[in-house]
């Protein structure tokens, strides 16, 4: 699977409400698809339709050319696509430990390796229970599984949201790194300096629909600041 996702005049939303309303793009290989607007504009509505939670009205969705809109969610590993949510980023009555293994058939240990040497706390406190860390380290340890999973495609929902600066210049700099080994990635995010550091194109959306849209290097910081203010 050659992990290209394409998604084409997507409207979706929550029963009677269409929240998306015709949004197209795509992700592909050893790119970042940075994605960004105000609070409340379809951001986190846009990633549940891509990680199959919302089913859509309209439109279409692929991965390496084949159709997602009928694979559950839970099956769209597989396919070459993973998933960090904004909300709910760990099992957090399970150990951090338990949270990286869960549902891996492995114990490759490479898998984590350079995440773990990226924020050694986590590897420190793998007996802990998840869900007695605080907001920043679950958001790490969500970032650290899904990065291990190696999927195609990975889909980022704020993952910088409450993370230290320093932890935050870590998570640009593995990222990079797996975009050099071919990996794609769709990240929302507020930080915008975060999102300069790793996107190659950028997507701003209000009212669930595309406002801003082409290669990061087109844009002045000032104008993609203005998408973010309320």
């Amino acid at each position: 699977m050659n992990g290209v996702l394409r998604f084409d005049a997507l409207v979706c939303g929550y029963g009677d409400t269409m929240v998306l309303r015709g949004l197209s793009g795509s992700a592909g290989p050893g790119r970042v698809l940075g994605v960004l607007g105000r609070n409340g504009v379809g951001k986190t509505t846009l990633m549940r339709a891509l990680a199959g939670f919302l089913p859509l009205r309209e439109g279409t969705l692929t991965l390496g050319g084949h159709d997602l809109s009928q694979v559950a969610p839970h099956q769209r590993l597989a396919r070459g696509m993973a998933y960090a949510p904004q909300e709910d980023v760990v099992f957090g009555d399970l150990s951090v430990q338990e949270n990286l293994w869960l549902h891996l058939d492995d114990r490759d240990p490479q898998r984590y390796a350079a995440c773990l040497q990226a924020f050694p706390r986590l590897g420190e406190r793998m007996a802990q229970r998840a869900g007695s860390l605080s907001g920043g380290e679950r958001k790490l340890l969500s970032f650290t599984r899904t990065m291990g999973l190696r999927a195609a495609l990975s889909l980022l929902d704020e993952p910088t949201e409450g993370v230290q600066p320093e932890n935050i210049e870590r998570m640009a700099a593995l990222l990079r790194a797996r975009k050099a080994e071919g990996a794609g990635f769709v990240i929302v995010e507020q930080n915008l300096e975060f999102l300069l550091a790793v996107a190659d194109d950028l997507m701003a959306i209000d009212h669930g629909e595309c406002l801003l849209k082409g290669a990061a290097s087109e844009f002045g910081r000032a104008a993609l600041e203005a998408h973010l203010m309320v």
